[in-house]
Order: structure tokens, then sequence, then C-alpha cells
């Protein structure tokens, strides 16, 4: 048994392999689809999600995971042994998850339920890999004997410093969520704009309007490698549009240097902010705090 556990929530969008290989805590998002409920990574993949919503009309509206879920999955921590319980969660700008995970903590901690066991409760200021990645890093690092605080520190150095950009091929989603304004999209779908969007901790802009898809890809290879701390490595959330992904890693790596650190399919929280045709890019920036 380890005296360690890292817990996270389902938009970290890690791998399947990765959460059971080192024994990562992932508690689900509930996610509302139409009439639907699903359960996040229980009911369905982050690829199969992402169909869904590409044949839906619904935006797919994620809840928090409430104060009461994480009381207990902390006293389940406290009750098996464990000592230092790092808690890695969504962007805390765009979820109360966050807020929810830090009363339960003061709540145990109050009452005397925390017992020994140390909680560690950290706002990533991002979304899916940028947190996933760092996470599964994390776990490594505990894993070959590193400290706990040294590897919260870590963890603290990627979320004050990651950067995420999606290149949309599509604009009916993030019209619908409000990200772009519905004149805008329709304005940028009439002439082929693919726009470059920013998104770091409670911030999100436009940043760059290229037409087409050959030069849009080449526009966020040039933006991100002047926003990217050299030789650190890049992470991909997999969309439904896998060649231009696949020729995005290729360009970048070529023009960098830099190491693709991690690839996977994103789930609902960026599906439903940028829907289903997309590049969604993640590097680490200058440190903000």
């Amino acid at each position: 048994m380890k005296d360690y556990r890292i817990i996270s929530d389902s938009g970290c969008d890690i791998s399947r392999e990765d959460e059971e290989r080192y024994g990562i805590d992932i508690m689900s998002f509930d996610v509302i689809l139409g009439n639907e409920t699903i359960r996040e990574r229980i009911d369905i993949s982050g690829h199969d999600f992402l169909e869904k919503i590409a044949a839906s009309e619904d935006l797919p509206k994620t809840s928090q995971i409430t104060q009461f879920r994480f009381e207990e999955k902390f006293e389940e921590c406290v009750k098996s042994g464990v000592k230092d319980v790092i808690v890695a969660l969504i962007n805390g700008a765009g979820s109360h998850t966050y807020a929810n995970a830090v009363s339960a903590a003061e709540a145990l901690k109050e009452d005397g339920r925390a017992g020994d066991t140390r909680f560690y409760i950290l706002d990533s200021h991002t979304y899916s890999l940028g947190y996933g990645y760092p996470i599964v890093e994390a776990a490594k690092k505990l894993e070959a004997g590193q400290s706990v605080e040294r590897v919260v520190a870590y963890m603290e150095d990627w979320f004050d410093s990651c950067e995420l950009y999606l290149m949309l091929f599509n604009l009916r989603h993030a019209k619908k969520s409000g990200r772009i304004k519905a004149a805008s999209a329709v304005m940028g779908e009439l002439m082929n704009i693919k726009p470059i969007v920013q998104m770091i901790d409670d911030d999100t802009k436009v940043v760059a309007k290229p037409r087409g898809e050959k030069k849009a890809i080449a526009e966020l290879v040039e933006y991100a490698m002047s926003r990217a701390v050299p030789k650190t490595p890049f992470l991909i959330g997999r969309s439904l549009a896998t060649e231009y992904e696949d020729e995005f890693i290729e360009k970048y790596k070529a023009k960098t240097g830099c190491p693709l650190g991690m690839v996977h399919s994103v789930g609902s929280v960026v599906g439903a902010n940028a829907g289903t045709s997309f590049i969604g890019l993640f590097i680490k920036g200058e440190k903000r705090r």
C-alpha cells in the first residue's frame, strides 16, 4: 500500500492505461447531453464522447464534483492510512470543483477527521492534458522516490506556466458556448477563418485569424514556438481532426525540436467549448505566478 495518493477529476483526460499503471484516483464528472446523463470515463471514452457530441445538436453540460463527494473520498484515504493526498483539479476559474475540494479538506481538519493525513489541493488553472500530463509525471516521480513536497512544487510550476491553444476547424460549438461571438463565428465560417484561441488562467482570447487549414497550422506552429520555453514537451488533446493534428505534430517537432509529451482524446470539458474538430495544444510558457 502506497502512503500517498494522487486524486484528480475526469477532466484531466489521461489514458486509462496511465490511470491504472500509476494508481491515479479519477473522480468522474456527470455530464448532461440532451436528456441523457453520462458518467465521464465510466460510461463512455473520450473519443466516443466526441463522436456523440458531433451527432448531437446539444452542448454537453458538466456538473461540479460536490464537497460531500470530496469528503467521502478524503475520509476513505485517511481510513486507508494514506499520509499524503495530492489533489490536482480542473481550472478553479471555470468550475467550483476546486473550491469544493478545498472546503472538504478544511472540514476534515476542523473536526479532526483528517488525522495525520496531509492534503495538497492544487488548482491547475487549466484544462484537460494541461493538468493530466503533470499528474502522470508526478506519479512517475513519486514512484521513483522523490519527496511529496518536491513533486508538488513541480506540479505547481507547471500549472503556473501552462498555456492552452485551440485552433478551431468548426465554429459551431464555440459559438454556442460563447467562446466566440455569434456574429464573429458566422463571418469566420463565410471567410474560412480558422481562429487560434488562447486560454490562460481565466482569460480567453482569439490571438490569430488565419484562413484555411494549412495556413492555420503553420501560424499555430509559429505562435506557439514564440511562447513556449525552448525544448519543453508539448501536449496534444485529440479531437476528431486526426489528420490535421498529425500534420501539426510533425511540423512543430521539426521546427522546435520539442518532444511530444502526451497525446490523448479530450473529453466533455474541451468538447463543450471547442466542438469535435480542432487542434488542442498545450505548452509550457513563462511562469506567471
